[in-house]
């Protein structure tokens, strides 16, 4: 940001003679005060002229489809960093809007309409902003999240354009998503979200002694084999898993999105750094198999390393 400094500025005048002296100006410099006596005249910016209806319609619509647009795309998000990208889109396509609108001179018959509409706009940018900080660290994960945490300035700005719009048939009705309450759903401990054939001898036990619901998936070959809820402080125990070396993924959360399959809030992403391999060796006498326990949380005496995983990369 830059600074303007005001600072005295001095000229030498000559010496007042005999008889009365006179300085001609504007006191302070700034055509803000009134004229001191000797003939000084004050100067103004007149106001611009206000733009007739169809001109004030044109310049609407020229930021119409651009709004609009941000607002959509903003909620067909269906991934976390596509999110990410488009509350920033979004952010800035509506500052932009608020700024270039903000500097118009609507018709007198809609200036209280047109300054609430964009009063709306500064305000939902600001909350951009500030969501754009939570979807970055993973407190809000999904569209429908942000739209939930975006409500009243959501509607603010729904109400002021439908207010504008209906002064005058303008194009101010940019707002045609609507958020939902917030919510935080649940599976049943055990559930599975994905399962494909189980008929190994081989179990899978998975404690999450963590906060937070936890989905567990597993990988063999690329192929997902079966992914499973987890409540915190719960365990459960996948049986009849079959032979072969799988990866183990994780994410934990709040609030589970059965459609998304995917938590809206709190999300974090993560996998075991070594596969697991599950064996079934038969001999003349005996059957042995391996069965594996997991646990989400850190415990003492853990020997297996988790890491971090882009939530692109997770298998969905």
């Amino acid at each position: 940001m830059s600074a303007l400094t005001l600072g005295a500025c001095s000229s030498s005048l000559p010496s007042p003679t005999e008889g009365a002296s006179k300085v001609s100006g504007v006191a302070g410099g700034n055509g803000g005060g009134a004229p001191v006596s000797g003939g000084g005249t004050e100067t103004s910016t007149p106001s611009p002229s206000a733009l007739t209806a169809e001109e004030y319609k044109s310049a609407l619509q020229s930021r119409h489809k651009a709004m609009a647009g941000a607002i959509a795309s903003l909620a067909g998000a269906r991934s976390v960093k596509a999110l990410d990208e488009r509350v920033g889109s979004a952010e800035e396509a509506l500052s932009g809007a608020a700024d270039a609108l903000a500097a118009l001179a609507p018709p007198d018959a809609v200036r209280a309409q047109h300054d609430a509409y964009v009063t709306s706009l500064r305000d939902f940018t600001s909350a951009l902003g500030s969501t754009a900080g939570k979807v970055g660290a993973r407190n809000l994960c999904t569209s429908s999240a942000v739209l939930t945490d975006l409500d009243d300035k959501l509607a603010a700005l729904d109400k002021a354009g439908e207010a504008l719009q209906s002064a005058g048939g303008y194009p101010a009705d940019i707002v045609d998503v609507k958020a939902g309450k917030k919510e935080n759903r649940r599976l049943g401990n055990g559930s599975f979200v994905r399962r494909s054939t189980l008929n190994g001898r081989s179990s899978l036990e998975v404690d999450n002694g963590g906060t937070r619901d936890a989905v567990v998936t597993v990988v063999k070959g690329g192929s997902k084999t079966f992914s499973v809820y987890v409540r915190k402080k719960s365990k459960f125990k996948v049986r009849g898993v079959r032979d072969g070396t799988y990866k183990i993924y994780f994410t934990h959360g709040v609030d589970w999105d059965g459609k998304r399959k995917a938590f809206t809030r709190e999300c974090s992403f993560e996998k075991f750094e070594k596969s697991v391999k599950f064996k079934t060796t038969f001999t003349a006498t005996q059957i042995r198999w391996h069965d594996w326990r997991i646990t989400l949380h850190a415990i003492s005496g853990g020997n297996a390393r988790t890491a971090p995983v882009d939530p692109d990369d997770f298998p969905s």
